[in-house]
């Protein structure tokens, strides 16, 4: 008779308290401890200046503070991204904000040539 145990290994995030860019915050690790299972971005912008802070969180409290984040329409505030799929997927931060809309825009574009 096999027993097998499956061992549940942490999750691994990048990690750092306030950056002002994302190579910078890249430089730690950490690895989660429940009840830590997300690693959650956030993103501060006021004027030409970002904030980065990364770190391991609970899954709600990372989309409770998510729901709450806001930037207006000069481009100040904040974001919060939560991720827990792979080791590292925090490893974007101010810069996917607009490679997320730019790949969202080719999308579009290669679909709507396509469909004609």
């Amino acid at each position: 008779m096999f027993v097998f145990l499956l061992a549940v290994l942490p999750l691994k995030c990048y990690m750092c308290s306030s950056s002002a860019t994302n190579d910078e915050c890249n430089k730690n690790i950490q690895e989660c401890r429940a009840p830590h299972d997300t690693c959650m971005t956030i993103v501060d912008t006021s004027g030409t200046s970002k904030a980065i802070a990364k770190h391991c969180a609970s899954q709600a409290t990372c989309r409770g503070a998510a729901s709450t984040a806001s930037v207006d329409s000069n481009g100040n505030g904040n974001t919060i991204r939560c991720c827990s799929n792979t080791d590292f997927c925090n490893l974007s931060g101010a810069d996917s904000i607009n490679r997320n809309t730019e790949l969202l825009l080719l999308t579009v574009g290669v679909a709507l040539l396509l469909s004609r």
